[in-house]
């Protein structure tokens, strides 16, 4: 195991790096409470030697937020960055599927997991891996989740809906994943996430909690539901939006202070 390292001494920290160093008690948050186990997100950044030049920036402050990081165009290749970054990230599984295979040695049993992570507030990743052991694997599903991260973009595009901000999509748009497509659709604050149960995990954890939606293709392929509805996510980012566009239906990307 490495050793811990100092505590970085300048005036602005990440705030995953504020709280490995300073500890508070967490408090039950029921249902989605942290998963517990062998796994420390603070006690693997306080031993954290980046590899990665971001990895370096984040640690010794120059980069503070995931916004800057996204902006500075340079690739996520360590946990530890998110984990600084966007700390206390809620993680899901979305599927643990058990694929069993006869060699000559016998009977091959191996895991593949879909994995999610999300704020709730504008951030949202997803990450599948395949594994020897269930629990080793989901760590490793959400850990490859959280390089796959994305900011999300939300705006006010419904007609039924009045002036504010944005807790839906702002257009229609469409992910695929194999067969399966999955429309987004605005809607109106107070209508829910009209979606099946594995694009609601997603839309969840992105920070999105009114939508309406339509779907093709094999839908009960719980995969490429999950997938088509974070591909559709990702879209909304390389769609091309006028300033004013985004001023009339208030749309923002990422995290919003309330």
């Amino acid at each position: 195991m490495s050793e811990e390292q100092p505590a970085p001494d300048t005036a602005e920290v990440a705030p995953g790096l504020v709280l490995a160093y300073n500890p508070q008690p967490e408090p039950e948050q029921g249902r989605h409470r942290r998963r517990k186990g062998g796994h420390d997100a603070m006690a693997n950044l306080r031993s954290w030697n980046p590899r990665t030049r971001l990895g370096r920036m984040v640690r010794n402050g120059e980069i503070t937020t995931m916004e800057q990081a996204l902006n500075s165009r340079m690739p996520i290749r360590e946990v530890e960055i998110v984990d600084a970054l966007l700390p206390n990230l809620e993680d899901e599984v979305i599927n643990v599927n058990m694929i069993q295979r006869m060699t000559d040695s016998g009977r091959r049993v191996r895991f593949n997991v879909m994995a999610a992570v999300g704020n709730g507030n504008g951030y949202v990743g997803i990450g599948m891996v395949k594994g020897k052991e269930v629990a080793a694997t989901i760590r490793k599903a959400i850990d490859n989740a959280k390089l796959n991260i994305i900011p999300v973009m939300r705006g006010n595009g419904s007609w039924e809906s009045g002036v504010g901000g944005g807790t839906s999509v702002p257009f229609k748009i469409t992910g695929r994943s194999g067969s399966t497509r999955v429309t987004l659709l605005p809607a109106p604050a107070g209508k829910g996430l009209v979606i099946g149960a594995k694009g609601k995990i997603v839309l969840r954890l992105a920070g999105i909690t009114d939508i309406y939606s339509r779907t093709k293709g094999q839908t009960r392929t719980t995969i490429n539901f999950a997938r088509a509805t974070y591909n559709a996510l990702n879209n909304l980012n390389k769609s091309k939006v006028s300033g004013d566009q985004k001023k009339r239906l208030y749309m923002s990307t990422g995290r919003v202070n309330e």
